[in-house]
């Protein structure tokens, strides 16, 4: 007489991995471009941070400031650190993004141009702004103030 034998059979293990691979199969793509769509919005989100911060800067000192980092952290604000954005910000580099800020030779003008650190990883598009406020996007390499708003 036999005994009864409890548990799960090696055919049946191999189907619930085999289906468990096809839904990791279809489930990892989608969360690649989620990540991509959020590292985009992020440095949307950034690029406004700066446009205000820039105005917030004019309006105190009278000029743009010279450099990214002049907007930094710091316990008591002045014109080379103003506390208006955060510390990671000043990096230059946020979320898969890299950001590079220009000031004209009068600090009156400035331009910020934002690109993907890997293309097709942290990012797609580019991104222009510049003390307009105006956010451009181009799909294929860095952006210009001659390109699209984004919608």
């Amino acid at each position: 007489m036999r005994k009864q034998q409890k548990g799960f059979s090696l055919i049946e293990l191999l189907i619930v991995v085999a289906i468990i691979l096809i839904i990791a199969a279809i489930a990892i793509p989608n969360l690649l471009r989620s990540k991509m769509a959020a590292n985009e919005a992020s440095a949307v989100g950034s690029l406004r941070t700066i446009n205000t911060s820039s105005v917030a800067f004019s309006t105190t000192y009278g000029n743009y400031p010279t450099k990214l980092s002049d907007l930094g952290p710091s316990t008591a604000p002045t014109s080379t650190a103003a506390d208006l954005i955060d510390s990671a910000l000043v990096t230059g580099s946020k979320s898969g993004y890299k950001f590079s800020y220009t000031a004209s030779g009068t600090y009156q003008q400035y331009s910020i141009i934002a690109g993907p650190i890997n293309v097709g990883v942290t990012g797609q598009r580019y991104f222009f702004t510049d003390q307009s406020g105006v956010i451009r996007v181009n799909l294929t390499t860095t952006a210009t103030s001659g390109d699209n708003p984004i919608s």
